[in-house]
């Protein structure tokens, strides 16, 4: 049997490798368009700010190696440039021209490349992609030779990942992302986290605008943004997002959608003997359905590894399971990650959803080094189902993260989540983890003892409601929304008719800090009567919610309230 496997690094590496292991006797090779087959692709932001100091320790496998450990007939340099999926041929080109090379089994891994955007001046050479060994090779010559601007162009993960980079190695950098915040995936109140730790680093956020233009100039680029704003660049870093890199095959009748290749349950495609993985195939999500691509590394290895599986041995071949996309960034000194579906996700998909916000400490907050882990939770709004989970922080988060991921993969709901025997000493988590925290309000709020309202409602409440804020007066002095009645939470029982002739009848919605006092405030207010909820997540959600206009919104220390 000859196994052709069509792109490198992490999916149809993973093929390949999984094949020979299964099977001594077959032809396994590898064609791939350039120059390395294997390379640690997520490591080459670390490599451009230095913290990976040589470039060869990207290099994960050699097709030498890869001949020696796994009898594998590695082709660097060989672009496919067609495919006839009735003949089982493929078109090859070379430096030394083209080529045919027949197929029993095809494995595409074409990945994706980056989306280049109509902006005039794009082509300038000093705008640079991220996707590389060399991209990042030469992204590090420059920064050793003197650079000293750098514009980027998109805040995903490789956008923000290359910021931060850049910033760390001496560079004034700008980050330039059309949607309203940096790393689109992320709730809007953690995204602002990301980008109060970017500009922590000294790098400028200039979310909700766009390049419009790029000018050339002797020594240097300009960038030209939809507000009028030019940026001076020595260099320009193009991460606007990926497409997956699927033309030839899709010319060849292989069924995609949107561009992505459509696979079944095991990777095959609509073309007999041809699988799919990676960047380039559209699957459906695990939480809402949706078929997309999902570029992400570890579910294109496990997916390689289950289509040599099922090009092997087809009667053992597991499924590949629906992606629920658990990403992880560094930001500076904190770290975002996120797993399942986002709002926008769920809201587009119609699903009915509760969201929780928590605050809770990484671990013991008597044990020195305790922080926040911020953290979002979307639930099914009557079975409690896990939907989606972020967070942010200095610590602790890959870890809740990593738990809540296998949570959903085990479909369990936000109340299975109080049982779960987590590791505990001071120094590494609480006795009531911060999984176990989020599945004790979410089994609160699905049984109505705690009833929440949302920072988003802010501004549509006005009037018709009283705002109860249970901070101490030190805590309510330094900021708080005007016209709040201020009560702590600790005196409240002895002050109920002072709140209940400030409501006059209107319904109280109650906020501290983080959510917890507020909680409590609101079973108070509920057992007398009142028509009373807690602000999820409590100031900490507002402000971030606010973002840069919380001062505005707030009145703050040495302010009146109008």
């Amino acid at each position: 049997m000859r196994i052709v496997v069509v792109g490198g690094v992490a999916g149809g590496m993973s093929a390949a490798a999984r094949a020979r292991r299964l099977d001594e006797a077959a032809e396994i090779v590898v064609l791939e368009r350039g120059e390395h087959v294997s390379f640690a692709n997520c490591g080459l932001p670390y490599h451009v700010g230095g913290e990976i100091a040589e470039a060869d320790r990207l290099l994960v496998q050699t097709p030498r190696s890869l001949r020696a450990s796994l009898a594998l007939d590695v082709r660097t340099g060989h672009e496919v440039t067609a495919v006839d999926v009735d003949r089982r041929v493929l078109t090859v080109r070379t430096e030394a021209g083209e080529s045919e090379v027949g197929y029993d089994a095809l494995v595409l891994s074409p990945g994706a490349r980056a989306v280049r955007p109509p902006v005039p001046g794009l082509d300038s050479p000093r705008v640079r992609t991220l996707r590389t060994v060399t991209d990042a090779v030469a992204l590090r010559a420059g920064v050793e030779a003197g650079w000293r601007r750098a514009v980027v162009l998109g805040a995903g993960f490789i956008g923000v990942e290359a910021a931060e980079a850049l910033a760390l190695a001496g560079m004034d950098v700008t980050l330039v992302e059309l949607g309203p915040h940096v790393l689109p995936p992320l709730e809007a109140e953690l995204a602002h986290l990301a980008t109060q730790e970017l500009r922590r680093l000294g790098v400028a956020v200039r979310a909700g605008t766009a390049a419009e233009a790029i000018e050339h100039e002797a020594d240097h680029d300009v960038v030209v943004l939809a507000d009028g704003t030019r940026l001076a660049a020595d260099v320009v870093v193009l991460s606007a997002g990926v497409r997956p890199d699927t033309e030839v095959f899709e010319a060849a009748g292989i069924a995609c959608e949107r561009g992505a290749i459509v696979v079944d349950e095991h990777g095959r495609t609509s073309a007999p003997g041809v699988w799919a993985v990676g960047d380039a195939v559209t699957q459906a999500d695990a939480v809402t359905g949706v078929r997309r691509p999902v570029p992400l590394a570890g579910p294109a290895n496990r997916a390689g590894r289950l289509v040599a599986d099922d090009i092997l041995r087809p009667e053992l071949a597991r499924p590949i399971p629906a992606p629920v996309g658990t990403a992880i960034v560094r930001v500076g000194d904190v770290t975002a990650a996120m797993t399942g579906a986002n709002r926008a996700a769920l809201d587009a998909a119609g699903v009915a959803y509760r969201t929780l916000h928590l605050h809770p400490n990484q671990h013991a907050g008597y044990f020195p080094g305790a922080s926040q882990v911020h953290l979002v939770l979307h639930v099914g709004a009557e079975d409690g189902l896990l939907l989606g989970a972020q967070a942010v922080g200095a610590d602790g988060v890959d870890k809740r993260i990593d738990v809540l991921a296998t949570a959903m993969r085990a479909r369990m709901a936000v109340t299975d989540l109080i049982d779960l025997d987590l590791a505990y000493s001071p120094p590494y988590g609480q006795a009531k983890d911060p999984v176990n925290l989020a599945g004790m309000v979410g089994a609160n709020v699905l049984d109505g003892t705690l009833r929440l309202w949302y920072a988003q409602d802010l501004e549509k409440l006005g009037d018709s409601v009283l705002v109860l804020d249970a901070r101490t007066r030190e805590e309510f002095t330094a900021d708080h929304r005007p016209g709040a009645l201020n009560v702590p939470h600790t005196e409240l029982r002895e002050r109920l008719d002072e709140v209940r002739e400030a409501a006059a009848g209107r319904p109280v919605r109650v906020l501290c800090a983080s959510g917890v006092r507020s909680a409590i405030a609101h079973r108070v207010l509920a057992q007398a009567g009142f028509d009373s909820a807690s602000l999820s997540g409590g100031m900490l959600t507002l402000r971030a919610t606010l973002g840069d206009g919380a001062d505005a919104a707030l009145t703050t220390a040495g302010a009146t309230d109008a």
